[in-house]
């Protein structure tokens, strides 16, 4: 793989054996290709394999060919207009080459080639003099009947001069040629790879972090993986294989595919349509091999790239018996694993803090029917110890740890919701608390939060009071105790509560939501302990819990409520205290506590919540703006009624515990970065479309997520709504004028109908076009924008940046578009 047009998308390019060609398939950038273009390397040739690189220095990748029918090595330079020169054809005698490899052997800054003769049990070597032409071949024996079968390179003695290793099919080992400083190399050092284990590939890497070069071998004869670790001296450990059961590895590649900065392993398998995936550990052994099908018994070789730009490496195979091009789209697994831990009896809520000032996350949990909190204190490495219990007041609802006392070690706080108390249990930091002190509130106290809400530097606390239809505050006097509590009205049957700034006034506001009023209450706060009046918001039936975070990148605070029988809301913030109508995904029925993290690590916030009917969590990713789609679900205990995030084993990943009521248990989904690999989802976008922009919104208010598509070959934008199992229907187009080539497209509401539209950025006209949205998804009106630009424009984002009322569009080189609906002057260009 490799870009070979610089229009920043990988593309494809495979030999046909058969047809004495090879294939160039030129990559949208999504994960799909354009149709393929060929070029023939000669009759009879029966290109083998291929190599790419810049070999004439002009910023362009060429192609390098190994022809196993005319003992030659073709090479391909390219041309400005996504075209290839006639071949240029290298001899290497009778030797039958069955492997290419591209690297500056020499140190010239010229890229060479090196190949591997099956036929003559031989390498050569092809010195580039960096302007597309070579030196004639220098031959390196690799022994009697060893039959080369693929050849790498690599400082393998740390002498600042590449080697090269070759894998002998023939004689059961690894060659290793050392480089000289005279453009010349040493006699070959074997090192075996067991008997009858015919080696096959090979992939050089850094597999256990300490800067010595080592090899990942297929052993296609024993079906097995092999590692040898360099000395960093040219000489290299005993083997380590790892088994592939009935598989036969064929090609190997080296990467990080899960983004955890260890190297793993990919391997193809003939024979058993599978493809194995080895996670490295960085220490240089592995996990035992995940298999995924591939739909062929013969995958012979592997590539490996970002195809779809989301940061997740793909694989690319080729499929001999199918004579297909396989792509893998790889993902996340996210919690494959989960713990469970014995807590109290029925716990209500869950907390996490570092309770005994170890520096290892612990786990609170508040017991319903118990009548205590458990702790349960952490390893540091995702595992705890036995819980043990502290009694509080009857029923005890919901459960936070802070410093209340300003002593820095973390204290307890618990609401009982029958005898309508709060529990204070300070901590002595070694994980042992003081008795209960005990605080009236309202009635019913469902859930507390901690904050300072009067500006002193002393930690608060909020209640809400679900039977009397308020919020409690009990302001703290810094020494563990607290004023008796004020309240405030709420809605019918305050539930779940959060705190933060959200009118950007540096005063703490509240967020409640009330379970029988189907909405949210916001307090906006006066940095005295005291609080407006509430304003309500409408979300879904039964609304559980809520959370709050940047959810749409605009620095202003949002909300997120997961409703009991109706989904998720998201209400995005205004940055003035109020806030938009609720947006609705769709959940399993039961939808109960909900929090917010970065669980991808692409610095976009995410959403992740419990489902009790169906026993799970779930996660949204999210998409920086204000949009979300659904990722697979995670298993937990018996009715998990609730959860709280943070980093149980050090790892710098965000990690979940789940208070389960039915099992009386804690169960902890330890977040690896286990990569995996899927097979891509293709939906045809139409002939010569050629797709350039993508958004993905919900156009129709189904709760679905739609996408949006620039199609800049067939000059138009298409609609794909989305359905609920995660297809989409057949495209809708919509024509942005003759030549006009999309470029790029937002979404915004730019006449403030309450309806999202859309606007698309013409690279061909120059201009920019937009389509006024109707509520079923589709769009009319068209209008084309016309200004002076000396440059095509290209589109970065709408909003209402100077708080006019109106929309504006941001553009690439910093220009800014004022951008108005049926204003006078509906266009104005700003420098």
């Amino acid at each position: 793989m490799g870009d070979f047009n610089n229009d920043t998308w990988l593309d494809i390019v495979v030999v046909d054996y058969i047809t004495d060609n090879i294939i160039i398939y030129f990559g949208y950038g999504d994960g799909t290709v354009a149709k393929p273009v060929k070029y023939s390397t000669g009759r009879g040739s029966a290109p083998y394999m291929i190599a790419v690189g810049d070999f004439d220095n002009d910023h362009r990748l060429d192609i390098a060919v190994a022809n196993f029918g005319t003992n030659s090595v073709g090479v391909f330079l390219t041309l400005q207009n996504e075209s290839f020169q006639s071949q240029i054809v290298l001899s290497v005698g009778s030797s039958r080459p069955v492997w290419i490899h591209v690297a500056d052997l020499n140190n010239d800054t010229a890229l060479d080639i090196v190949t591997a003769n099956y036929g003559t049990h031989s390498v050569n070597v092809f010195y580039g003099y960096g302007n597309g032409s070579f030196s004639n071949s220098s031959t390196y024996s690799t022994g009697y009947d060893s039959f080369p079968f693929a050849v790498v390179s690599g400082d393998f003695n740390n002498d600042k001069q590449m080697d090269l290793a070759i894998a002998n099919y023939g004689t059961n080992n690894v060659g290793i040629l050392l480089g000289t400083s005279n453009s010349s190399f040493a006699n070959q050092i074997m090192f075996s790879t067991g008997p009858n284990s015919h080696p096959c590939s090979l992939a050089v890497g850094y597999l256990n972090d300490d800067t010595m070069l080592d090899i990942a071998i297929t052993n296609y004869g024993n079906n097995s993986v092999g590692i040898l670790l360099g000395h960093g001296n040219g000489t290299f450990m005993t083997q380590t294989t790892y088994s592939l059961g009935g598989a036969s590895p064929y090609s190997i590649g080296i990467d990080d595919f899960n983004n955890d900065n260890r190297m793993d392993l990919v391997i193809t398998n003939i024979g058993t349509n599978n493809t194995a995936l080895l996670v490295g550990y960085g220490n240089g052994t592995f996990a035992s091999p995940t298999m995924y099908s591939t739909g062929s018994s013969s995958s012979i070789s592997i590539a490996i790239g970002d195809l779809n730009k989301d940061n997740r490496l793909d694989i690319v195979i080729i499929s001999n018996d199918t004579r297909t091009i396989e792509i893998m789209l790889g993902y996340d697994e996210f919690f494959p694993i989960q713990k469970m831990y014995p807590a109290g009896y029925n716990p209500w809520s869950v907390a996490v803090g570092d309770l005994n000032n170890d520096n290892y996350l612990d786990i609170v949990t508040a017991d319903y029917t118990g009548n205590t909190v458990s702790v349960l204190f952490g390893y540091g490495d995702g595992t705890f110890q036995t819980r043990e219990t502290y009694p509080t007041g009857s029923s005890p609802t919901y459960v936070a740890v802070a410093d209340l006392n300003n002593d820095t070690r973390l204290d307890i706080v618990v609401t009982n919701s029958a005898d309508n108390t709060v529990n204070i249990f300070l901590g002595y930091g070694d994980g042992s608390f003081t008795n209960p002190a005990i605080y009236l509130v309202g009635r019913y106290p469902e859930s507390v939060v901690v904050a300072d809400f009067n500006n002193d530097f002393i930690q608060d606390i909020a209640v809400a009071n679900a039977e009397e239809n308020t919020v409690s505050i009990l302001l703290g006097y810094g020494n563990g105790s607290f004023m008796t509590h004020v309240q405030f009205s709420a809605g019918s049957c305050p539930y779940s509560i959060a705190t933060d700034d959200f009118n950007n006034d540096t005063r703490l506001d509240i967020v409640v939501t009330n379970l029988y009023g189907n909405s949210v209450s916001v307090l906006l706060g006066h940095g005295d302990g005291s609080f407006a009046s509430e304003m309500q918001y409408s979300v879904g039936i039964h609304p559980d819990s809520v959370a709050v975070g940047d959810l749409n990148n605009d620095a202003r605070l949002d909300i997120v409520v997961s409703n009991r029988d109706s989904g998720l809301s998201i209400l995005l913030g205004y940055g003035n205290g109020s806030f938009t109508n609720q947006t609705m995904y769709s959940t399993d029925l039961k939808t109960a506590s909900v929090g917010v993290g970065d669980f991808n690590k692409d610095t976009q916030l995410d959403i992740v919540f419990v489902n009790q009917e169906s026993n799970n969590v779930k996660i949204f990713l999210g998409f920086g703006n204000g949009s979300f789609f659904k990722q697979s679900t995670f298993s937990t205990g018996s009715l998990p009624v609730a959860l709280a995030v943070g980093d149980f084993n050090s790892d710098d990943r965000l990690d979940i515990a789940v208070a389960n009521w039915n099992d009386n248990q804690v169960s902890v989904l330890l977040r690896y970065d286990r990569g995996a690999l899927k097979h891509e989802i293709k939906f045809p976008s139409g002939k010569g479309s050629r797709l350039r922009s993508f958004v993905i919104f919900d156009f129709n208010n189904d709760s679905q997520l739609d996408i949006a598509v620039a199609n800049s070959g067939s000059d138009s934008i298409g609609i794909l709504l989305g359905y609920d199992n995660g297809n989409f229907d057949s495209q809708m187009i919509f024509s942005t004028g003759f030549k006009s080539h999309p470029h790029s497209i937002i979404v915004n509401d730019f006449n403030k109908d309450g309806r999202v539209d859309i606007a698309a950025a013409n690279y061909g006209t120059k201009n920019l076009i937009t389509f006024l949205g109707n509520e079923n998804g589709t769009f009319e009106n068209q209008a084309s924008y016309d200004a002076d630009f000396d440059f095509p424009p290209l589109l970065l984002g709408a909003n209402d940046f100077n708080q006019e009322g109106r929309s504006e569009i941001l553009l690439y080189r910093y220009y800014m578009i004022k951008f108005a609906i049926g204003s006078s002057n509906p266009l104005m260009l700003l420098n």
